[in-house]
């Protein structure tokens, strides 16, 4: 089996951003990277607000917010007057779970590819209310069939209140088949919340059509925008449920406002975001993914080689279309998360690299990125040093 050709480079693409070109940002994935253009646009923002704080946050700022939003909710397909802003994420989740009414002997469903702090998230509302977390074991190979299989068998009618599903994974690059997902839950009358954070920007999925009952996704990984920002889609029965989790004095105002409004946060991140979305526009939406999920799997394919992982073994959970790629690493290596983040540091330190090292049922793997900043040499400069790192002690 041939090794899969890198694709040309994007023209220009490297200059955008201020990255350290002494190194290689090959984890794109954990905090992304903000092009200079965003960068200066927050920061005529900052200027804007520390001219005239008072002006700032009581003439307009709630309209420019909303208009934001609208903005963003466009490219993402949802519905802007039944989506809120947020600061990523895990604090989507955490609003959900806390607006949602748990009670002693409800149960919050999840799989083992679950975000770290997202199923951190689900045992604190469990010890909080009394309700349980239970967690389905999905094979890293299944198909989308098998995988609503296993949803299908897990979910427990009467009991199951709420369903917590990934788009993407963060630890196993695995596109999940989250419409299907949701059509099974709701066959049963339980919601879904989908955790879409590295989906805004990479794939093209629309909001609407997944259909879930939230749908959380960050907008500062692979859509350019300052980090803290991350759009939250709420079902219209649920939106006059969801409470914030610092009230404000939009509270009245009902959603999406009085998840929006915390006081003196810094909104700057918000309201420039758009200019993330026009550099990604004027790079080519469909030509920067394609760019990136071809760039990602060369490297996997480098890397892997260069490791000894036959290319039957390199899994492929995410598809063509994923800019996340996984390898495993040899038995034994990072088989725990603090030996991960150990490794991870080492590999940063030493070989001038920043990847994701990820331990995943007990089996340590080196997650890859690919953006547009990053060059086919990257990969093959980590190839040839990683396997002497890794049999060093």
């Amino acid at each position: 089996m041939s090794v899969p050709q890198p694709p040309e480079p994007i023209p220009g693409a490297r200059l955008l951003f201020s990255l350290d070109p002494a190194v290689s940002h090959l984890n794109h994935g954990s905090f992304g990277a903000v092009p200079i253009a965003v960068q200066r646009a927050q920061q005529r923002l900052r200027d804007e607000m520390e001219a005239n704080p008072l002006r700032f946050f009581t003439q307009g700022l709630i309209d420019r917010i909303a208009h934001t939003r609208r903005h963003l909710a466009g490219f993402l397909g949802a519905d802007p007057d039944g989506s809120a802003l947020v600061g990523n994420t895990t604090t989507g989740v955490a609003v959900v779970l806390q607006s949602i009414g748990l009670r002693p002997g409800d149960e919050v469903l999840s799989t083992d590819h679950g975000y770290g702090a997202v199923s951190l998230a689900i045992q604190r509302e469990c010890r909080r209310t009394g309700a349980v977390s239970r967690v389905l074991p999905i094979p890293l190979a299944a198909t989308d069939e098998q995988v609503v299989q296993v949803v299908r068998a897990g979910l427990r009618p009467g009991r199951t209140r709420l369903l917590v599903v990934d788009q993407l994974t963060s630890a196993t690059a695995k596109l999940f088949p989250t419409a299907a997902i949701v059509g099974v839950a709701r066959e049963h009358g339980i919601p879904v919340l989908v955790d879409a954070a590295h989906a805004p920007g990479m794939l093209a999925t629309t909001v609407a059509s997944i259909g879930a009952d939230f749908w959380v996704g960050n907008l500062h990984k692979w859509a350019y925008a300052p980090r803290g920002t991350a759009l939250l889609a709420v079902a219209p029965q649920w939106r006059d449920k969801i409470e914030p989790l610092v009230v404000s004095w939009e509270q009245e105002s009902g959603f999406p406002a009085r998840i929006e409004w915390q006081a003196t946060l810094d909104y700057t991140s918000w309201l420039a975001a758009p200019a993330g979305l026009f550099t990604l526009r004027s790079l080519g939406v469909d030509r920067v993914r394609a760019h990136n999920a071809a760039l990602a799997a060369y490297g996997q394919r480098v890397v892997g080689d260069a490791l000894g992982v036959p290319p039957a073994d390199l899994p492929d959970p995410g598809g063509p279309g994923v800019s996340l790629r996984l390898i495993p690493l040899p038995a034994g290596t990072a088989a725990t998360i603090d030996a991960a983040r150990a490794l991870q540091t080492r590999i940063g330190e030493r070989l001038a690299a920043e990847v994701a090292v990820m331990s995943w049922n007990g089996r340590g793997w080196l997650r890859l990125t690919g953006q547009v900043y990053n060059t086919a040499d990257e990969y093959e400069r980590l190839a040839g040093r990683l396997p002497a790192l890794l049999v060093q002690r």
